[in-house]
């Protein structure tokens, strides 16, 4: 059974990027379904969900993720789960549609890129995007599938504009000014409705002004 979407209403005037007429580029149309500009200083749990214990606080209207406290990272790591430790900060915006547009602030901020991360992934491992310093990279349904682009679309400790639109077989991502449409079959959110962000090892992640509309065609 599918989730009730929550409606917001959260105005920020200092936004011109995410104009409420956004015009997609994979659907006829959209509805908004959830935005927050986090100018209320809480972090809404019906749509947000950290993971590995990592810590997330809301500072100055902009919410900060930052890796677990030493503590559980060691008692991860003598249990023998240091995946799961929370060196990098991971968190999960949950209540996204099947189609979407999603549009947000991000910066990853960290000494440098891991071979893996940062990453964005809509849909639990489903379809996953990892930057790097010279590449952009697609991995489909945990590793049937990479699509490589060898471009950097994402800079570390800099805030990046991003818009990504989703349906079947088909993902546009915008970065400021870069833009690249990935097509393939194995490209949807079948039974998936999360995004989630993962930063580097002993880095942290900022994000702000995110905006999640429905696609409609």
């Amino acid at each position: 059974m599918r989730s009730t979407f929550i409606y917001l209403s959260v105005f920020c005037a200092s936004t011109t990027l995410f104009a409420d007429e956004y015009k997609p580029e994979l659907f006829k149309s959209v509805k908004l379904v959830y935005e927050d500009d986090f100018s209320g200083g809480t972090i809404n749990s019906d749509h947000w969900q950290t993971r590995q214990g990592s810590t997330w606080v809301v500072k100055d209207g902009i919410l900060v993720g930052s890796p677990s406290p030493k503590e559980f990272q060691d008692k991860k790591v003598a249990e023998g789960d240091k995946a799961h430790a929370g060196f990098k900060p991971v968190m999960w915006l949950e209540r996204v549609p099947e189609n979407f547009v999603v549009q947000f602030r991000v910066r990853f901020d960290a000494e440098k890129y891991h071979p893996k991360f940062p990453l964005i992934d809509l849909g639990h491992h489903i379809n996953t995007v990892n930057f790097t310093a010279d590449a952009t990279t697609l991995t489909l349904k945990k590793d049937k599938k990479s699509i490589k682009l060898d471009q950097q679309f994402l800079a570390l400790n800099e805030w990046a504009d991003v818009t990504i639109e989703l349906k079947q077989g088909a993902m546009l991502l915008k970065i400021n000014d870069k833009k690249h449409l990935f097509e393939d079959d194995l490209i949807d959110m079948v039974d998936q409705q999360q995004i989630d962000f993962k930063g580097v090892d002993h880095g942290e992640i900022r994000i702000d002004d995110l905006k999640v509309y429905e696609g409609i065609n």
